[in-house]
């Protein structure tokens, strides 16, 4: 396994909380050669925030190593999208679609929807502008940037994006372009930037589903830590984990035992 996934969020840290071990972990990664890059589903801040966020936990990173639902959102709207597009996603993410036209609320036509985690900016207006939009242009596509169903916060859980673009695929009667995690097409932009097969790489995540379940559909190995949103149930369920640890601190040792010699 020479290349490397990391999850944020649960697996690095937990709020604005870091796990411990976590900074170490990763200098021993650079310390290493070992390529990785970080794959999060978080929308509600841009790269440049998560890498503040990381560089104030005494982790390094670049923008360039983060990979986030927004980017590849953009990047798809780039080439399938011609016209004003809606949306819902936090003021702080809405710079990563600068390159878009954003649809005003009183705009009949749009071109597309773009659902992101609003968080407390969600309301029943706002959830309903969606849907409305959606329906009068039934060929705009509803593009899901992932379908996290919770985030563990440091008050306790929260729901994320995936129940508001389930609610919606319901209503519409279509489903979503997922352009985040679990999807497969996530993971295999992930590993294209890593320049490693996908079976030589290792996801490590929180998120029984999103993280293990979709890396593993994907080709890729994956290994769940007990932090973050894991939960003791995430081992009897129908997704099986490569490998099990305790926190990020204990990636190298499990590292180097399974690592042939």
């Amino acid at each position: 396994m020479p290349a490397i996934l990391f999850d944020m969020d649960g697996v690095l840290y937990v709020g604005d909380l870091p796990i411990d071990g976590a900074a170490e972990t990763l200098a021993w990664c650079r310390r290493h050669a070992i390529p990785f890059r970080f794959v999060t589903n978080t929308t509600s801040r841009p790269r440049a925030a998560l890498v503040d966020k990381l560089d104030a936990m005494g982790i390094e990173a670049r923008a360039d190593e983060i990979i986030t639902p927004p980017v590849a959102a953009r990047q798809w709207l780039s080439r399938h999208v011609d016209g004003p597009v809606g949306l819902f996603v936090p003021e702080a993410t809405r710079a990563e679609f600068a390159d878009c036209v954003p649809a005003s609320p009183h705009d009949q036509r749009v071109a597309a929807i773009v659902l992101g985690d609003l968080g407390e900016g969600w309301d029943f207006a706002t959830y309903n502008r969606a849907f409305r939009w959606l329906k009068q242009n039934p060929d705009a596509p509803l593009v899901a940037l992932g379908l996290t169903r919770f985030w563990e916060a440091e008050d306790g859980p929260r729901l994320d994006v995936g129940p508001f673009v389930r609610g919606l695929e319901y209503a519409i009667g279509r489903e979503a372009i997922v352009l985040g995690k679990p999807s497969a097409a996530f993971f295999q932009r992930a590993v294209e930037q890593l320049g490693v097969p996908a079976e030589q790489t290792l996801m490590i995540g929180d998120d029984i589903v999103g993280d293990i379940g979709g890396a593993q559909g994907a080709g890729l190995r994956a290994l769940l830590v007990r932090t973050g949103k894991f939960r003791p149930t995430d081992l009897d369920g129908d997704i099986s984990a490569d490998g099990v640890i305790d926190s990020i601190a204990d990636l190298p040792t499990w590292w180097e035992r399974e690592s042939p010699p």
